[in-house]
């Protein structure tokens, strides 16, 4: 914390003792503009606890209007912006470049600066533009809007800020239910399922958190070590497994990712994740050589009904096949893999290793890629190079043998044909 943070904190401390808050009645549109053009510390932050306390309980509605009012009424003005450009570009300056800048930055910015300066405030404008992004989606001034949060967060939660804290079973309870509440991709089903993905020495978990929100994980990712690429997850996670000595170890497995908080979508955190836990492992266990993903494939089966693609689940072939062929030719609009899982590894440098079907039997596992898995690997030596290759070329990078499986599958396409 800063000087000026802990100044803040104590002078809003002192305030609240000394004054106690009287909530102030007016519109939260008002109070925003009153926020905005405060001068007073003291003033500042009274104002900005009333509009986030105040927020917090409003119904969507409320919210909704709020919104409106950020988006249009603290927008910028254009003939402003285009006034102060030109005269920058006449005469630049300190001055004129100081007045293109302030007229290019909406005054909603600087409210949630200002926000953000009572003390706790980080964690409730997460939550305000979690609600944001739930209500406001498709409305192009409130998407407008959002990306004005997105510039603040990417700097908020710049990867320098974050903190790597190990989670096991000795991490306060509070932190542990909420691996268990954010858990996205295999279910927790309960405390001694828990305990068996973080008790044994074979197990790890690494979560983000912020200075500003300690007790709330960012993201955190689960790790097994193992003797081998494993293929199944039912296989991972068994109950009657026998735990394997970490020194035995010669491979790490990511086997789930997860997100926490809505309100930081878009603001990437797992790469500097994956890449802290990969060299703190490596560090670690020198017996560990190789570092691979056992990830889902949310899509696959929605991209063969919508290719109309037959298959069959009891063919391992044939759904390894497909997965494949999704993986390495199915693409977005923007070019990229269709796949969210294999755009995001792939952008970190890792390479489609392979693909295996059976690997999650579960009903969610069945419904979304009819059972099939894939193992992403990455290779420290090669990562800088797989990532620059991607963004520049966006070619997915695979072994012979997932390559030999796509051309099997687009083989199989041509003889239906």
């Amino acid at each position: 914390m800063n000087l000026s943070d802990l100044l803040s904190t104590v002078f809003a401390r002192r305030y609240r003792r000394r004054m106690p808050l009287q909530s102030d009645r007016r519109p939260l549109s008002a109070l925003a503009d009153d926020l905005v053009g405060t001068t007073g510390e003291i003033s500042g932050l009274a104002i900005a606890e009333d509009i986030l306390s105040r927020f917090e309980i409003m119904d969507d509605a409320q919210k909704l209007e709020f919104f409106h009012y950020l988006a249009t009424a603290m927008n910028i003005d254009p003939a402003s912006v285009r006034r102060t450009l030109e005269a920058y570009e006449k005469t630049p300056s300190k001055a004129s470049y100081r007045a293109f800048a302030s007229a290019a930055e909406p005054a909603r910015q600087e409210m949630v600066r200002r926000l953000n300066r009572v003390p706790g405030a980080t964690g409730a404008l997460v939550r305000m533009r979690a609600d944001l992004l739930r209500i406001g989606r498709g409305v192009p001034d409130l998407e407008a809007l959002d990306l004005d949060f997105r510039h603040l967060f990417s700097s908020w939660f710049n990867r320098g800020f974050l903190v790597l804290r190990p989670i096991n079973w000795e991490s306060p309870a509070h932190i542990l239910e909420k691996i268990i509440a954010y858990e996205a991709v295999h279910a927790i089903d309960s405390w001694d399922d828990l305990r068996r993905r973080l008790e044994p020495t074979d197990r790890r978990c690494f979560a983000f958190f912020h200075p500003s929100m300690p007790d709330e994980p960012l993201i955190f990712v689960e790790v097994a070590l193992n003797k081998g690429i494993p293929g199944s997850v039912q296989r991972l996670l068994a109950q009657d497994r026998k735990a394997l000595p970490e020194a035995e170890a010669d491979t790490a497995v990511f086997y789930s990712i997860s997100n926490c908080q809505p309100g930081l979508a878009s603001i990437s955190f797992g790469n500097s994740l994956i890449k802290q836990v990969v060299s703190d492992l490596a560090a670690e266990l020198t017996g560990l050589t190789t570092f691979v993903t056992l990830s889902p494939i949310p899509s696959l089966t929605k991209w063969l009904a919508h290719e109309n693609h037959a298959w069959d689940s009891e063919q391992p072939r044939q759904m390894k096949a497909l997965a494949a062929d999704y993986l390495l030719n199915a693409k977005a609009q923007d070019g990229l893999p269709a796949d969210p899982v294999a755009r995001f590894h792939l952008g970190n440098g890792a390479i489609i290793h392979a693909v295996h079907a059976d690997a999650d039997i579960s009903e969610n596992g069945r419904s979304q890629s009819g059972g099939a898995m894939v193992n992403y690997l990455y290779d420290l030596r090669d990562v800088s190079q797989n990532h620059e290759a991607f963004v520049s070329t966006k070619d997915v990078a695979a072994t012979p043998d997932v390559q030999a499986l796509a051309r099997e599958a687009a083989r199989a396409r041509t003889d239906e044909r």
